[in-house]
């Protein structure tokens, strides 16, 4: 099988679950927990996003050195292959640095690339070129973080869920787990990211109820860039300035990753609220016993999400049926009512995310950097 080996290795990371509850705007509907094979369905749609017309599709990620992107490259090219007339699929990775995220778009470009779906970790510093690139004729859709600009007039769609749903999510779950007193730590990704920012309203209009509840570390949150190691040096910073209730975070795995930091500290996993990932629940599976401070609320990592975006902007350049461009939220488990208690799998890697959609293999080869062709996923 024709496969492409990533030249980019992620450094640690966590995570577990299977779904329960979509929630718009704070408000949940419970729905039935898909298994890991199946959950992949449950956000697929018919295959009229994909038209008549040939195209060449591309997945610009600003910052693609985490687990996360690493099974979301999986997922997109596996999307991108079932639409027969994508005749070409491409991957670049900012690495975290602008001016190769931005030279990467512009590469892309003039390889005459139909459409591209960019995630713009560096947010508004890439609207300049994004925007060059969408006035030269190319289809452009970037996904989950804003970079700012508008529909028609800088891309062509954002494809966007409602973080600050998530953050009503986490800031409930808390504050309940708290009985509303406390000191509790939000992480995020990098500077100013509009997912972050949005997350944030959320806990605050929680939060505003209970004064008891004091936030603390960076305002206006913890800046970890979504890594893994910034993430484990944030949260041993934050043990050395405070006893820490509760942590809030949008990266579950890089968070697990962090766990050690509180035997480190001779403190105990607090009350969590994050994104799943299977090293989470394991975590909570090996420690809830010994530490019964240690709560377990997660919702839906999404990787699913590039899905959407890479059906859309394949629907755009094929001239098929266009998709949604709202993707819902996903509350997934919960260890306090145990509705949809926390899940481990030991035989997966503790780096994969059940909500991901993808078989156990999928998820075993993404992690280990392999990723297919668009012939050797059609065979």
């Amino acid at each position: 099988m024709n496969v492409t080996k990533m030249k980019y290795r992620s450094r640690k990371g966590v995570v577990t679950s299977l779904a329960a509850v979509v929630a718009m705007s704070g408000t949940a509907v419970l729905l039935a927990a898909p298994s890991i094979a199946s959950a992949k369905t449950a956000h697929a749609s018919s295959n009229s996003w994909c038209g008549p017309n040939k195209a060449s599709i591309a997945l610009a990620d600003g910052f693609g050195d985490n687990t996360w992107r690493e099974i979301t490259r999986y997922s997109a090219v596996v999307v991108a292959a079932q639409c027969a007339n994508v005749t070409k699929y491409v991957y670049t990775n900012g690495q975290g640095n602008t001016q190769k995220a931005i030279s990467d778009i512009n590469s892309l470009v003039s390889q005459g690339i139909t459409a591209i779906v960019d995630f713009p970790d560096a947010g508004a510093a890439m609207l300049p070129a994004l925007t060059k690139a969408y006035k030269a004729g190319t289809i452009v859709v970037p996904y989950r973080v804003t970079p700012g600009g508008k529909a028609g007039v800088n891309y062509n769609a954002f494809i966007s869920t409602n973080f600050v749903s998530a953050g009503v999510l986490w800031g409930k779950d808390v504050a309940s787990a708290l009985k509303g007193k406390g000191n509790v730590a939000f992480l995020s990704g990098p500077p100013g990211n509009s997912q972050g920012l949005q997350e944030l309203q959320g806990i605050q209009s929680i939060f505003k109820s209970y004064p008891g509840i004091k936030m603390v570390g960076q305002a206006p949150f913890n800046v970890t860039n979504w890594d893994p190691a910034t993430t484990t040096k944030v949260v041993a910073a934050l043990l050395s300035k405070y006893k820490i209730d509760a942590v809030i975070s949008d990266y579950g795995t890089a968070l697990a990753g962090a766990f050690p930091d509180w035997k480190a500290a001779g403190q105990k996993i607090p009350v969590i609220a994050t994104e799943d990932g299977n090293s989470v629940g394991c975590a909570y599976k090996a420690d809830h016993a010994s530490d019964p401070a240690f709560k377990l609320f997660t919702v839906s990592s999404q990787n699913w999400m590039v899905e959407y975006a890479i059906r859309y902007a394949v629907a755009l350049a094929t001239k098929g049926v266009l998709p949604t461009t709202n993707v819902p939220q996903q509350s997934y488990e919960n260890s306090v009512t145990g509705k949809v208690a926390p899940v481990c799998y030991p035989s997966l890697p503790a780096t994969a995310i059940n909500s991901s959609g993808l078989t156990p293999a999928q998820q075993k080869a993404a992690l280990a950097g392999t990723i297919p062709t668009l012939a050797s996923l059609r065979g």
